[in-house]
């Protein structure tokens, strides 16, 4: 039985595509967060947001605002459901960070921002602003913390959803012949540095992910 890796815990739903393929799961967080105290400075009612993490920390930090007036920005469908279901406004939701800023700089280029991040937020969108002069404030609101783990085995595949991810995992292994699933291009880009054996998934969901290992190994059944 091939056997996959997954870098994160799995929801029920989730786990269930793979015990219904016939292929082997193993899960492991390679990654914690750490919500941190922070302060949202006044003044500014435009939000950017670049993962649900920075998100559910702003709500925790926010509790009893009005969020009305609020206007959002952020990358990935499971962010802007967030930011929806608790009543703030998404003005633009794009798939990549860079896609984001683009569309900052052309339609919003004299706001005001506040840059909701964790700690290993990647360079793309604050170097596109800073660039361009736009105005906003970078407030890292959790931190990712490696959580490596030895395996005493080989995996045919393994799951990564963060640039994160890849360091924690070959922090205490080896890639070695594993076929790689990555959530997106960054995270692609990571694991280039280890093996040429990588899968990108179609659309930057964990579901996605998953749906591409199992089909990727099911060809050899």
């Amino acid at each position: 039985m091939k056997t996959v890796l997954s870098t994160k815990i799995l929801t029920p739903a989730q786990k269930e595509l793979f015990l219904n393929s016939g292929i082997g799961i193993v899960e492991h967080n390679a990654l914690k967060i750490e919500f941190l105290d922070f302060d949202i400075p006044e003044g500014s009612d435009h939000l950017v947001f670049t993962s649900k993490n920075a998100v559910q920390a702003f709500l925790n930090r926010s509790k009893g605002r009005n969020y009305s007036n609020y206007q959002s920005f952020c990358v990935g469908e499971k962010t802007k459901r967030l930011l929806e279901e608790n009543g703030i406004k998404v003005v633009k939701m794009s798939l990549n960070a860079l896609d984001l800023a683009d569309f900052i700089l052309k339609n919003h280029k004299s706001g005001q921002f506040l840059f909701f991040c964790g700690n290993m937020r990647r360079p793309d969108l604050p170097r596109e602003l800073s660039k361009n002069n736009i105005r906003y404030t970078e407030i890292v609101t959790y931190n990712t913390i490696l959580t490596p783990k030895q395996f005493k085995r080989a995996f045919d595949g393994i799951m990564f959803f963060s640039p994160s991810g890849i360091k924690s995992f070959v922090q205490e292994n080896n890639i070695g012949n594993s076929r790689l699933f990555c959530i997106g291009n960054s995270t692609a880009e990571e694991a280039k540095n280890y093996t040429a054996e990588i899968t990108i998934a179609n659309q930057p969901t964990v579901e996605n992910v998953l749906v591409q290992a199992i089909k990727y190994f099911k060809q050899y059944d």
